[in-house]
């Protein structure tokens, strides 16, 4: 198994910045993919963005690309979504992800709350 360790969110003000961080420990030579989700409130979870382990390619929801960056540090476990020029409509639960493993299975963190005020 993997825990995930979320951190980073808060309030800000739109046009401002946020550095979330997700923490792995455990299997984490098992990690294959670790990405971020998002929730916000009355609507589904959504996919934000995801990285390779190894080699470290990127995927990113297409309305977020050009704002958003993910990026991992594999000596500490840990990946990073940049967030910038937020906006109103990017208030939600972030939750990050883990990916592990054939067939792959994946583990959650608990989220951190991202709150833009307009």
């Amino acid at each position: 198994q993997v825990q995930l360790v979320e951190s980073g969110g808060g309030l800000v003000q739109a046009g401002g910045s946020l550095r979330l961080s997700c923490a792995a420990s455990g299997r984490t030579f098992s990690i294959t993919t670790m990405g971020w989700f998002r929730q916000a409130p009355g609507k589904e979870r959504e996919f934000v963005a995801r990285i390779l382990w190894s080699g470290g390619s990127t995927v990113y929801a297409g309305s977020l690309k050009g704002r958003f960056t993910i990026s991992r540090d594999t000596a500490k476990n840990t990946v990073y979504l940049q967030m910038n020029s937020l906006q109103y409509e990017d208030t939600a639960v972030y939750y990050c992800y883990a990916e592990l493993g054939t067939p792959p299975t994946n583990y959650w963190g608990q989220g951190t709350q991202v709150t833009v005020s307009s």
